[in-house]
């Protein structure tokens, strides 16, 4: 029994040829997690859920050649982005990161952390515009922040607690995070 192809159909088949294609894949994927990135919103940890980390041991370098210690950061407000280049969901929430940082560098410790190569992620930054400094983990990440999916973003109160833990993307550049961390900074 022969079938017809239906509208729907072709449609379908369309959408798969699509994201078979590496050239179109890669889109798709990004614009697919960027709607959904408005849907997954965060949430601050319940106060007795709440996860102190140690600040001592962990040293990044920056793209401009900085060593950090993560102790520096002991007392701020820090919020630690892992993410790479390639990867789809981390750049569909990079330009609501970005937006976020253009406001609240001066207040907040932003650490964007990744494996890729600092030329690799020079052209990412040059490409979308982004001025934030990266950073590559040189020693083992603290237990506390140890992940094995990206995107994955932490914000740490004043006092050394995860408030917020976040896979995958979100709109870290909406008025519930702008709250949270207006929220954080006057504790």
């Amino acid at each position: 029994m022969k079938r017809k192809l239906n509208k729907s159909n072709i449609v379908f088949l369309i959408i798969i040829l699509l994201l078979i294609i590496p050239q179109t894949r890669q889109p798709i994927q990004i614009w697919l997690h960027k709607g959904l990135s408005y849907i997954n919103q965060s949430t601050l940890i319940d106060n007795d859920e709440r996860v102190k980390i140690t600040y001592s041991n962990w040293k990044l370098q920056s793209d401009n050649n900085t060593i950090l210690d993560f102790e520096s950061a002991k007392g701020e407000v820090v919020l630690i982005n892992f993410w790479a280049t390639w990867c789809p969901p981390c750049i569909a929430e990079m330009p609501s990161l970005q937006e976020l940082y253009k406001d609240y560098n001066d207040k907040v410790k932003f650490l964007f952390v990744t494996n890729d190569n600092f030329d690799v992620v020079s052209s990412f930054k040059i490409k979308k515009d982004y001025t934030f400094e990266v950073y590559n983990p040189i020693n083992n990440v603290p237990h506390a922040l140890f992940t094995k999916s990206i995107p994955r973003t932490f914000i740490i109160n004043k006092k050394g607690e995860i408030v917020i833990d976040e896979s995958g993307a979100v709109d870290w550049n909406s008025d519930n995070v702008r709250s949270q961390l207006d929220q954080l900074l006057s504790e």
